[in-house]
């Protein structure tokens, strides 16, 4: 346990910091799953759950709350499936 005032407070903001960061990674990967769950379905749907799980993933690493790079990765993986979904019906027939 800290002993100064100074070491007190700054475990108070640690902890509060730390319970923020963890609900934003959380929304970010639940945004994520719902993009990959609606890869299944229609087009359309997947193309808006792909521009709400980007928004996340760029207000999350504006926040620094995860690395931009890793945000960046994320996106390219997800414009890569959506772009594999695209694609998909076309070659078809």
């Amino acid at each position: 346990m800290p002993h100064t005032r100074s070491a007190k407070k700054n475990l108070r903001k640690s902890e509060k910091r730390r319970l923020h960061n963890r609900t934003v990674k959380k929304g970010m990967k639940a945004e994520i799953k719902r993009f990959t769950a609606a890869l299944e379905g229609p087009i359309e749907e997947a193309q808006k759950q792909f521009s709400l799980a980007c928004k996340k993933l760029d207000k999350a690493a504006a926040k620094r709350v995860v690395h931009p790079n890793l945000a960046a990765r994320k996106k390219s993986q997800l414009a890569r499936a959506l772009h594999a979904k695209q694609a998909a019906p076309k070659a078809a027939p």
